[in-house]
């Protein structure tokens, strides 16, 4: 006679799980857009959103997964190549300063944590950009990984503000 083993699944499991493959699925496929003042806010929306549903250590895995995705497609040109593990880093710090901060206080922690994201992204990519880039090119190239990544990251916060609040209801 066969032995079946059932496996059961707790109904929050199968929420996470759900969870995880919707924001994978998101920070995967957004980037195929290429459309920067779409893909950064909702990217970062997607790593607020997964710290908050998902814990940090599932948001940094969803995080790691938008810049690999951005290189392949050709969001970000070819030459920024090797800010690409800074970008994962910065992705990492602004999860892990608003993970530490929201209970505390939700939009302390969304300002901050895009402020760190940006600074060290700004000044790690530029530090590397101006050691790979022709002098000419450099500024150019670099003021696409400044601002704009805090503006983006600002954003994102407002819109995972919305998205959990329409999720609670």
């Amino acid at each position: 006679m066969e032995q079946v083993k059932t496996l059961v699944l707790k109904k929050e499991a199968i929420l996470a799980l759900t969870q995880m493959v919707i924001l994978v699925g998101v920070a995967t496929f957004i980037p195929l857009l290429k459309q920067q003042a779409l893909v950064g806010p909702t990217v970062n929306a997607t790593l607020f959103i997964s710290t908050v549903l998902l814990g940090p250590q599932n948001a940094i895995l969803v995080g790691l997964i938008p810049s690999l995705v951005s290189i392949s497609v050709g969001l970000l040109p070819p030459i920024l190549a090797p800010t690409v593990p800074f970008i994962m880093v910065s992705n990492t710090l602004l999860i892990l300063t608003f993970n530490y901060l929201r209970e505390k206080n939700y939009w302390a922690g969304i300002v901050l944590a895009s402020s760190l994201k940006y600074l060290f992204l700004f000044s790690t990519s530029s530090i590397v950009i101006n050691l790979l880039l022709k002098k000419e090119v450099a500024p150019t190239v670099s003021a696409m990984l400044s601002w704009p990544q805090l503006a983006t990251a600002l954003a994102g916060g407002i819109i995972a503000y919305l998205a959990l609040k329409a999720i609670k209801k």
